[in-house]
């Protein structure tokens, strides 16, 4: 039942909860740069990482979680994973750090010189995202050259 109230010389018609919520929403320009329910990340994004949880995710692009939360681990104090929306640049099956000397299985580079790859989700990298086997054969598999991928603090 609508209830009309008098504001500022103005009527306004109230629908319960969800038309006061939908009009905050709007008012505060949530309507476009809403989290992928699960997720910290916009709904575009295909993988997404927090940093300060530690986790990582796959979604379909649309805002649907494909997979996940997977242990996930950036980078060291001093060698700090990128923030931002990037897009995937490249895959590499079997990497192999020159600059490191190491080992990168499944890298999926997002940025030059970082990648989603296979290492420990309890050790700090260099900058990239440690994500064990499994996972990181999953964001080898799932993404694509040009696919959306976000990095939040």
């Amino acid at each position: 039942m609508a209830v009309r109230h008098h504001t500022a010389r103005r009527w306004t018609a109230r629908v319960g909860i969800t038309a006061v919520t939908c009009l905050a929403a709007a008012s505060l320009g949530l309507g476009t740069a809403q989290a992928a329910p699960g997720t910290p990340c916009a709904p575009t994004a295909k993988a997404c990482m927090d940093l300060s949880s530690r986790q990582a995710w796959l979604t379909d692009g649309a805002g649907h979680v494909t997979a996940g939360p997977f242990a996930a681990r950036g980078g060291k104090s001093g060698a700090a994973t990128p923030v931002g929306t990037f897009t995937v640049q490249k895959k590499v099956k079997n990497y192999w750090s020159k600059a490191f000397d190491a080992p990168m299985p499944n890298s999926v580079f997002f940025k030059p010189g970082y990648a989603f790859h296979a290492g420990s989700p309890a050790v700090a990298s260099n900058g990239c995202i440690h994500l064990n086997r499994g996972a990181s054969q999953q964001f080898f598999d799932t993404l694509q050259v040009g696919d959306r991928v976000q990095i939040v603090p």
